[in-house]
């Protein structure tokens, strides 16, 4: 029997329920405060990419020397804290906070409260540029992710939607690896060479997976459907959870024996099956639509990382393991954050859901950005190409606050 959601008369209904509106429709309407604070998104959406732009202004100045950091670490752990749980940080508190209501059916945090963490996750940024006590700083950076991991539980709880629990595991994954790498710079050590930073990278990563694997393939599908297309995307089947399985195995491996030859090879077999598994979603079919292709390009950055990782275990001479770390964090902080803001941004506002000349170009600037930093470790100058691939991530982020700051602050506007 055909899957009913594989129909091509039929479009998915899990990408509509990621960024519907839904039941929160009447409590929006009735928020009469200002418009950035009307769904969960938009301010670590916007907040979340002019941090992302200044943390590289500020890294970039200090990598040449211009500056130095007002921060307890140092200034490549900063650079690295502040791009994974600073950025990113924001930004899956913006997607979680909007796509959770529409998994459980509960209206969304809006208004004040959500004033309040994004306040608590401007704190934590203050904090690690100030001359606070050490645990002050601890303490005020943890804040936020642990005020949304408690009201993630709460709306899973009230909505008994187990099924998202994982989610929340992950999340917890990611605050425990936050604490883990404060823990380190307490103690003196090199927290972005620590066990700390790979948690969370490999957190970020098993958040790609999980939600991509359902975003890219249900967008796929109702753009194809809509252009009445054939060969939709396969349906989750038993090849999505092999990738699955073998990635948490690998991402464990790497985050315990990131050199062990063991942690290589279930690295590469991830790669392998997380390469197959995007192959079958029918990306080629979408080079027209840049909101959906950016989406796989995203998710191609995962097996990128898996197969790099592997191959940096097993010839350290051939790969640098920081080029394949960056590979990983370009793809789960960079393409796939603005893959999926700029679509969902469009979505909840109500606006039409077509990429822009300067999107167009903002993608284009995100994708150079990462090739660039990938040829910094084997360029014969790989300080030029790092400030390179820094300006072309600045231009992309701040372009991108820049462009949908009316999108982002500005009510939805009411249908008549």
């Amino acid at each position: 029997m055909r899957d009913p959601n594989t129909s091509p008369s039929k479009p998915s209904p899990s990408a509509a329920a990621a960024h519907a509106p839904g039941r929160s429709t009447s409590r929006v309407r009735a928020w009469a405060g200002p418009g950035l604070l009307t769904y969960g998104y938009r301010p670590f959406f916007l907040f979340g990419a002019i941090w992302s732009a200044l943390t590289m202004v500020l890294w970039i100045f200090s990598l040449a020397g211009g500056i130095t950091l007002p921060t307890p670490m140092d200034p490549v752990s900063w650079h690295a804290h502040e791009m994974l749980f600073g950025a990113l940080g924001a930004f899956l508190g913006g997607f979680l906070l909007t796509a959770i209501p529409n998994w459980t059916g509960r209206f969304p945090i809006l208004g004040w409260p959500v004033a309040v963490l994004a306040a608590t996750w401007a704190l934590g940024r203050v904090a690690l540029l100030s001359p606070a006590p050490p645990l002050t700083i601890v303490a005020a950076d943890l804040l936020f992710p642990l005020l949304l991991a408690l009201a993630m539980l709460r709306e899973i709880v009230a909505g008994k939607n187990w099924r998202n629990l994982p989610v929340l595991a992950l999340f917890l994954g990611f605050l425990t690896a936050n604490g883990l790498f404060h823990w380190q710079v307490l103690h003196g050590d090199y927290a972005a060479g620590g066990a700390g930073f790979r948690l969370g990278l490999a957190v970020a990563v098993g958040f790609v997976t999980l939600i991509g694997g359902r975003v890219v393939p249900s967008f796929t599908r109702n753009y194809l459907v809509k252009q009445k297309r054939s060969g939709l995307p396969h349906p989750f089947g038993p090849l999505d959870r092999l990738a699955l399985s073998l990635g948490a195995l690998a991402l464990f491996a790497y985050v315990a024996r990131p050199e062990h030859a063991v942690t290589a090879a279930l690295c590469l077999a991830a790669g392998a099956a997380h390469l197959i598994r995007l192959a079958r979603w029918s990306g080629q079919k979408t080079a027209a639509e840049p909101l959906v292709w950016i989406l796989h390009i995203g998710y191609l950055f995962i097996p990128l990382g898996f197969l790099l990782t592997g191959g940096a275990s097993l010839a350290p001479g051939l790969i640098p393991e920081i080029a394949a770390q960056h590979i990983w964090m370009i793809g789960a902080v960079g393409v796939m954050p603005l893959a999926v803001m700029s679509r969902a941004s469009l979505a909840h506002a109500g606006r039409p859901q077509v990429a822009s000349g300067a999107l167009r170009v903002i993608y284009l600037m995100i994708l150079s950005a990462a090739a660039m930093r990938f040829t910094a470790g084997y360029s014969a100058a790989p300080l030029w190409f790092t400030h390179l691939s820094g300006a072309l991530w600045i231009a992309a982020f701040a372009g991108f606050a820049l462009h949908y700051w009316p999108i982002l602050t500005h009510k939805r506007k009411r249908r008549s």
